[in-house]
This record gives structure tokens, sequence and C-alpha cells, in this order.
């Protein structure tokens, strides 16, 4: 709570001194968590990778430049510590609340606005390849990605161990120019965090397709109601639920970047959101539908494996009911009775014998004819 109490001070402190100021005081903290950090100026990279402060530095003496409008820096931090993160806060004046989220993580996915700072969430989500599905089997793994856009920064915080974005920021340079996507600034930059993290999302709803093949083949299939794991179709909808919560929370934040109304975000820009929101909506349909056909899946097999308890009750009865005669009737003429019927006729054991063998094999095709055995 110490560095949310300092921030929201210095917080304070920055917007009485204006945007104009402050950038000779950004301190050194991040460098140990800082992957990347450089700055752009009319969508091409200019100079080498350098540190926060020295970003902040390029920024101001471009702006005072006529040339120098529409320069921005972008900054890439991976599980910055509170420490790491505060000299940064500081400087580009981010809000407290948005700090101690991208900080400690475990956060919903959202888009939010600080004043002239969008701040979004995105869960990144990673397949986890595996031979079998087991009731153990971790299928799908996500991590977090925090994304501060200013009108002159880009600060993405990202935690875990998949989601990197060095991929996507070299494609972007080597597509650079001042028709590119990175010629329009930080919300630019934005777009294609939020396009890279949901073309994951359809890559990895296309392999769960695959595992909820397997387990409707499986629950459906001759044996499927003695073989099929319950164990397997739930820890797969735990799964699929973990990744429907990364999806369905983006679906309103994408369409409202879209929206005219969102000024902090470039017209030309609004238009490739509406393409990242189409495509979360067929994501977010998918994973429903896995949901529900999970739900469909887990209820089948319950309702086969009641069907084979019965018929097994049924053979059990059946075969009890066929061996009860044998067992009466041996046990009226084992009674130690001297004065009994037929205990004195020549033919009776043979008889008795075989009234005991066509009960049974009656009693056993009735059986057979009626579906009990």
């Amino acid at each position: 709570m110490s560095m949310i109490n300092s921030l929201r001070a210095a917080v304070r402190t920055n917007r009485r001194r204006g945007a104009a100021g402050g950038y000779d005081a950004l301190p050194e903290g991040a460098a140990s968590a800082v992957v990347d950090c450089a700055v752009y100026q009319h969508g091409k990279r200019t100079g080498e990778t350098c540190s926060p402060r020295e970003a902040a530095r390029r920024v101001k003496a471009a702006h005072q430049l006529p040339e120098g409008e529409g320069s921005f820096s972008w900054i890439g931090l991976h599980e910055p510590t509170e420490a790491e993160f505060e000299g940064i806060a500081q400087r580009f004046g981010l809000h407290p609340l948005a700090v101690e989220d991208a900080v400690h993580a475990h956060q919903r996915p959202k888009v939010e606005r600080y004043d002239d700072v969008l701040f979004a969430v995105f869960k990144t989500v990673r397949y986890v390849e595996h031979d079998q599905l087991t009731p153990t089997s971790e299928v799908v793994d996500t991590g977090e990605l925090m994304v501060f856009a200013g009108r002159d920064f880009v600060i993405t915080v990202r935690h875990g161990g998949h989601g990197s974005l060095q991929e996507l920021r070299h494609r972007l340079e080597a597509d650079a120019d001042e028709a590119g996507l990175l010629a329009k600034g930080p919300s630019a930059v934005l777009h294609a965090i939020a396009d890279h993290v949901v073309d994951n999302y359809l890559l990895v709803a296309e392999r769960l397709q695959n595992d909820v093949d397997e387990i409707e083949y499986g629950v459906f299939s001759a044996k499927g109601g003695r073989s099929a794991d319950v164990g397997r179709v739930y820890q797969l909808k735990r799964e699929v639920l973990e990744f429907k919560r990364a999806v369905a929370p983006l679906l309103r934040p994408m369409q409202q970047l879209s929206e005219p109304l969102q000024r902090l975000v470039d017209p030309d820009v609004q238009k490739y959101f509406r393409d990242v929101a189409d495509h979360l909506a067929r994501v977010a349909e998918q994973v429903h539908g896995f949901d529900e056909l999970l739900n469909s899946l887990l209820q089948a097999n319950l309702a086969q494996v009641s069907v084979a308890q019965n018929e097994d009750m049924r053979k059990i009865t059946a075969w009890a009911a066929i061996f009860a005669v044998p067992t009466m009737i041996t046990g009226v003429y084992g009674m130690n009775f001297k004065y009994m019927p037929e205990l004195d006729v020549q033919y009776g054991y043979p008889t008795v014998l075989g009234a005991i063998v066509l009960i049974c094999v009656g009693m056993y095709r009735g059986f057979r004819r009626n579906g009990w055995l």
C-alpha cells in the first residue's frame, strides 16, 4: 500500500506540473524487468534499445521538433516488482489502481479509461500438448498481459511464461512505414496486441475441438457407458471454463474500442478493432458451444452409467430367479422328515432333476426373450 500512496501523490504532482515536465526525474528502477524499450516516430523505430528514462527523453525531444509529432515510446516489462514499476508509474502518471492491477496480476480481462490513458487487461492462453487426455491433464495454460496506452507511450506488463510480444514487435517494425499501423500511434499498438491475443484464442479453440471430439466419441462408443471416464469429461470442462473466463469479459470492451465516441483511439484504427471484436465473438461462440456440449456429454455419460447399472441389476435378478428354482426344490427335499411324498418312487430322483432343468431352461428363454439376459 505504500507504493500505491506514493503513486497517488506522484500522479497529483504530475497533473499539477503538466504533461511537459518530469522526464528528467524518471528513475531507472525498472531496468531489470524491461524486456524491450524503444521510441517510434512516423511508424519507424528510432535508435537502439534504450532505458525507460532515455526513451522518455527522446520522446520529449522529438515533440519539440515540427516533424516529431506522433512520436511515442513502447516499454515492455515482464513481471515487474513494485519497486521496479514505481518509477515508470510516477513518470507517466499512471493511475494507482491500474498500477496495482498490473503489478499483482490475477485480474479479470477488461479495458478501462483513466483520464487520457487506456488500461487493458488480457488473458493470454496457450494450448498444452498432451498424448492422451486424463482426469488430471492441463489443457489450457493462461497468463496475463496488461497494456497502458497513452498519447505518447505504450507500456506492456506481462505475467506468465508465455505470451511474449517480441515476435509481434518485430513484425510491426518490419512492416513499419508511414502507411503502417505503427504510424497511427499507441492505439495501433493496443490493437496489434489485442489482435495477437485473439488470434491465439482461435488457435487454442481449434485444438480444443479435437479434445471435445475425442471425449464425444468415447462417450457414445459401444462401451461408452462403461469405458468413458467422467473425470476426463469434468477435467476438460474445467479447462474450457478457464478459457471462457479469458474470452467472455473482453467482448464488450472490444466493441467499445471500435465505437466512434472512443476519442483515445485513432479513427483509422477503430475499424481494425471491429475486426478483432468479430473474431473474439466467433471464439466466444465456440467456447460457449464447447461448454454446452460438455454439459450434455456429462449428462449423457451419467445416464449411460445408470442404464448399464440397471442392465447389470436385471441380469443379476434373472440369474438369481433361475437359481432360486433348484435351490427351492432341493431345499424342500433336503428336509430331514421321514414321511414325505415321492420319497419311495423308483424314478423320483431323475424326475426331479429333469423338472429342475426344464423349469430353468424355460425361465432362461423367457428372460432372453424379454431382454433381461
